[in-house]
């Protein structure tokens, strides 16, 4: 079956030309949707992928009524792929699995946009060493700074118990536990 599927950002927009498209191109079945594109929160979308069969097709009338970024977009034809479905857009006749040629270009998409993912992935890590190298601290931050954690060995050794310094630091024992450790 060839299922539409319809969308607008606001209550205002008219769905008309997307319905007319979809309805001359096929699709005996159409769901509309009044949201915004950038919110991956969409019920009928989701109530579409929820209800896709094997040999279905999804059409839309321009990729940016199905997903405002090539991420988003991606997913989306993953998910209609793993439903054994096949995805279409009457207005970029590229975007569509239906075909040998159209799988090969969201492939390459696929493949451009993991490449990204890899280039940011790669800027950050670079980053963050650099700011390590500065002393910039990541993660929480320090339940005790250094004053009191020597304080505190200094009581334990004294022969405290660990509930018992953990309550005057106002700190769970774990954490008395992580500060004895030898790399803290």
């Amino acid at each position: 079956m060839k299922i539409g599927y319809a969308r607008v950002s606001t209550g205002d927009q008219k769905l008309s030309l997307q319905l007319e498209a979809l309805k001359k191109a096929g699709c005996p079945r159409i769901f509309r949707e009044k949201a915004s594109g950038a919110h991956r929160d969409r019920p009928e979308l989701d109530r579409m992928l929820d209800q896709l069969r094997e040999g279905d097709v999804v059409a839309v009338w321009r990729l940016d009524r199905l997903a405002r970024s090539t991420r988003d977009l991606l997913e989306i034809v993953a998910a209609i792929g793993a439903a054994g479905a096949r995805f279409q857009s009457l207005s970029e006749p590229w975007a569509d699995t239906t075909t040998h040629a159209g799988r090969m270009i969201m492939t390459i998409f696929a493949g451009i946009a993991e490449f990204e993912r890899d280039l940011i992935r790669e800027r950050t890590g670079a980053g963050r060493r650099e700011a390590q190298k500065h002393g910039v601290r990541f993660g929480r931050p320090r339940k005790m700074n250094a004053e009191q954690r020597e304080l505190a060995r200094r009581l334990l050794k004294e022969g405290q118990s660990v509930r018992e310094v953990a309550r005057t630091f106002s700190v769970h024992p774990a954490t008395l536990y992580r500060i004895l450790a030898p790399d803290s």
